[in-house]
């Protein structure tokens, strides 16, 4: 098969190959407000303006999983679940009073006692007053602070890669640098100016990166200028991945996740031809088989066997979302401004401009990758599907299933 370097996602095609070239800015919706009525009632202090304990209102899972993890009873995850949100309403309150020797706060034990730290011992009596337990410790919450924000400039000019990160640590009373090289790390923090007395390196191998997922139907943004959808996440020996239209990107190309973070670079494109592509992304993007449907929900991609003509068919992309039809014909021949594309599958579904790439599936079985069409999700349309086995087949990739 041919592997063009084609055109580029801007170009705009006869029939419409979907991929957006301006990008309107899309406000996310709001997330929705706690539920549930609280049970307990908080006493003391804070009771009038705390209202109630959400520990009654602890749902069965999130009760098994604090048990399983933190190691405790039902009765001491409700009542640690009461006292935090107790802490939550007293340690403001704490702060705003203490003004200048406040130096932070925190829970502690099973049940989440509260401590809150001061550099004056006669706050001692005001905090145990509010329910809590004090510290007497020499660094105020503000002194954490401003060393804190030095290691932040700092680190605007360049910060030895052996550091991962740094916090203001209230219950040791210092500000935390942690590095694989204690060396670098305390040079780094003396560059900054941050004082040795408030600085503790600790030697960690952590090496923090982003938590994301490859899902099919998920936006993808091509070198900042344009959007396709995610099809089908892949494997290549270790390299994970995921397939895409052929139009939306070229070789070398950039793209970046639907959080505008990087995310990996074009291997290999085809189109005209064929309408077909893939992505290999760097670490921190796990692959998933799983496509975006309906309400967000995912669906498990357990294979690619091709469904026959008059078999249901559905869509997911990143403009229109989720929606479905029929499976017209296979082996379509299109003609797009840029040149004829073989083998693709003509469907009733529709779509629109940024949905490209995005992923066909019938039940739980990969059909293929978007690739053009006529019409849109309000009048309706024709829509043409590259299907994904010439993909993996060109390139050697495997399907991540579940």
């Amino acid at each position: 098969m041919r592997h063009s370097r084609g055109a580029s996602a801007g170009s705009a095609l006869a029939i419409g190959a979907l991929v957006m070239t301006v990008l309107p800015v899309a406000a996310e919706a709001a997330a929705p407000s706690p539920a549930g009525a609280p049970a307990a009632i908080i006493t003391g202090d804070a009771g009038q303006d705390a209202g109630r304990s959400p520990a009654g209102a602890l749902p069965a899972g999130a009760l098994k999983a604090m048990q399983r993890d933190l190691g405790i009873t039902a009765e001491q995850a409700r009542e640690r679940v009461a006292n935090e949100y107790r802490a939550g309403k007293i340690a403001p309150l704490l702060a705003k009073d203490l003004a200048d020797s406040y130096a932070g706060a925190w829970t502690t034990g099973d049940t989440s006692t509260l401590v809150v730290a001061t550099t004056d011992a006669s706050d001692a009596r005001r905090i145990s007053a509010k329910g809590a337990r004090a510290k007497v410790v020499e660094h105020t919450l503000a002194e954490l602070g401003a060393t804190k924000e030095a290691l932040d400039h700092a680190a605007r000019h360049g910060a030895p890669t052996s550091v991962s990160q740094w916090y203001a640590d209230v219950r040791t009373n210092s500000v935390v640098v942690r590095a694989s090289d204690t060396a670098k790390a305390r040079a780094f923090a003396e560059a900054a100016g941050a004082g040795s007395d408030l600085v503790r390196v600790v030697k960690s191998a952590e090496k923090p990166r982003p938590y994301a997922e490859l899902r099919g139907g998920d936006a993808y943004h091509i070198n900042d200028t344009s959007r396709c959808s995610v099809g089908f996440a892949v494997t290549d020996g270790t390299r994970q991945g995921f397939v895409t239209a052929g139009h939306c990107g070229v070789p070398g190309d950039t793209t970046a996740g639907h959080d505008r973070s990087a995310q990996g670079v074009f291997q290999g494109s085809s189109f005209p031809g064929d309408d077909y592509g893939w992505v290999a992304t760097a670490d921190g993007w796990t692959a998933t088989p799983y496509v975006k449907g309906s309400g967000g929900a995912d669906v498990t991609v357990a294979g690619s066997a091709q469904a026959p003509v008059g078999s249901s068919v559905c869509r997911s992309g990143s403009t229109t979302g989720w929606h479905c039809g029929t499976i017209e014909q296979h082996d379509v021949t299109v003609q797009y401004g840029q040149g004829d594309v073989h083998g693709l599958t003509r469907t009733t579904v529709c779509a629109e401009p940024g949905d490209s790439g995005g992923p066909y599936i019938t039940g739980d079985q990969a059909q293929g990758v978007t690739s053009g069409g006529s019409g849109n999700c309000t009048t309706g349309g024709t829509t043409f599907y590259q299907p994904v086995e010439p993909v993996l087949e060109a390139y050697g990739l495997t399907l991540v299933t579940g």
